[in-house]
């Protein structure tokens, strides 16, 4: 198993690079772990509270959970993998049944942050994009999945998302072996990326049989 740890800021094209390596590979070949799953439950704390939760720390990830199942896909075993509401900031009662894979992509702001969780990681990779371009696709993804106003997103940014991508985001760039400018518009950088998870998945079936 290729596990693949994939960071970058908060709208950096994360989620376009990791779409473009799963549509490079056989049908099936990949699971994907995303952070966000692994949100701890808020639902203790009071409604009016919970849009004040800051969801770009390390503290707001539960690490022992993702590691824990990571570790048992890696054993060969299926996962029930959590799922987390933004609307409600509360964990969910349906889980995602995930299947181990050849290729485990471990994707969000803060996975190289962990070094539990990077030191399972076989290839580390961070999406950069410039902080213009993703505090857009921030404003247009919040105000229609999550349910807030613009004002709110760029409040938002300025009190939290801008200072944690300083404090923890940005820095854990210096774990990664790949880096990807202009985030999931990075044709050559993917292709490189997609052309040697491909060579190592084929070295490794070559040692298998």
């Amino acid at each position: 198993m290729l596990i693949i740890g994939i960071a970058g800021g908060t709208g950096s094209g994360k989620t376009t690079v990791v779409n473009k390596i799963i549509k490079s590979l056989p049908l099936g070949e990949v699971a994907v772990l995303p952070q966000d799953s692994y949100y701890k439950d808020s639902s203790h704390v009071p409604v009016e509270e919970r849009s004040k939760i800051n969801f770009d720390e390390p503290a707001a990830i539960e690490w022992t959970l993702l590691v824990k199942q990571l570790e048992e896909l890696k054993a060969g075993h299926t996962i029930q993998m959590p799922t987390y509401s933004y609307l409600t900031c509360t964990r969910q009662e349906e889980t995602v049944k995930v299947e181990p894979r050849d290729v485990v992509i471990v994707e969000g702001i803060l996975v190289l942050t962990d070094p539990v969780l990077r030191d399972m990681m076989d290839v580390k990779v961070f999406v950069d994009a410039d902080a213009d371009d993703r505090l857009i696709r921030v404003i247009a993804r919040d105000c229609v999945e999550r349910g807030r106003t613009p004002q709110m997103v760029l409040s938002r940014y300025e009190d939290v998302l801008k200072p944690m991508h300083s404090m923890y985001i940005e820095p854990s760039k210096r774990y990664a072996d790949l880096i990807v400018p202009q985030g999931g518009n990075n044709t050559v950088a993917i292709n490189l990326l997609t052309d040697y998870i491909e060579s190592r998945l084929l070295k490794a079936k070559r040692i298998n049989n």
